[in-house]
């Protein structure tokens, strides 16, 4: 089963909507070998093992966005005439149970696989981007002291300003000595 659903297209098909990571109905039922209509009618027959938090149907918005990025033909041209429901990876889990067939079984094997393979990437960048981030913070401080250790040297290397020698003949005024009056004037 493996080779007919690698892991690699099927982390293409999953989705991040609302917060969680999703795979569109018509992407599962390409997987199962089923149409979007059975596979709707099945989950729509067990309410209960489909809460909101394992499948939930988009908006007109969302239904737009993901049209726009994707670029599905809307419904005048042969596309969804409703809106698409996605499976979060519990969802995927409880489609098996509810379609029961052997290819039900191993694709959702496979389906689980690629969630966990993707959430284990996801887990190595966050630790790689905490590791740079810790990186830029260290570069950053080193920066800093880097910055601090050129402007000693600068201001090492800078000749030191001497007093500038006036050119010309500066009179200094000096007291006259003062005579003593211990003889008399001269009269």
């Amino acid at each position: 089963m493996s080779d007919l659903l690698p892991t690699a297209s099927i982390q293409q098909r999953i989705l991040f909507i609302r917060g969680k990571r999703v795979l569109l109905d018509s992407d599962l039922a390409r997987f199962y070998g089923t149409t979007t209509r059975e596979l709707n009618r099945a989950a729509s027959r067990h309410p209960d093992r489909f809460p909101e938090d394992f499948a939930f149907y988009l908006t007109t918005e969302e239904t737009a966005n993901l049209m726009f990025q994707l670029g599905t033909s809307s419904s005048a041209h042969g596309g969804r005439r409703k809106p698409a429901r996605v499976f979060t990876e519990q969802g995927v889990a409880m489609l098996a149970s509810v379609l029961r067939t052997e290819r039900a079984a191993a694709v959702s094997v496979a389906l689980i696989r690629a969630f966990v393979r993707l959430r284990e990437m996801l887990s190595e960048n966050r630790q790689l981007a905490a590791k740079l981030a810790a990186l830029e913070r260290q570069l950053s401080t080193h920066d800093g002291a880097i910055r601090e250790l050129f402007a000693a040297i600068r201001q090492l290397l800078s000749p030191t300003p001497r007093p500038k020698r006036e050119i010309g003949f500066h009179a200094q005024l000096r007291p006259k000595p003062s005579r003593s009056r211990t003889t008399p004037p001269k009269s």
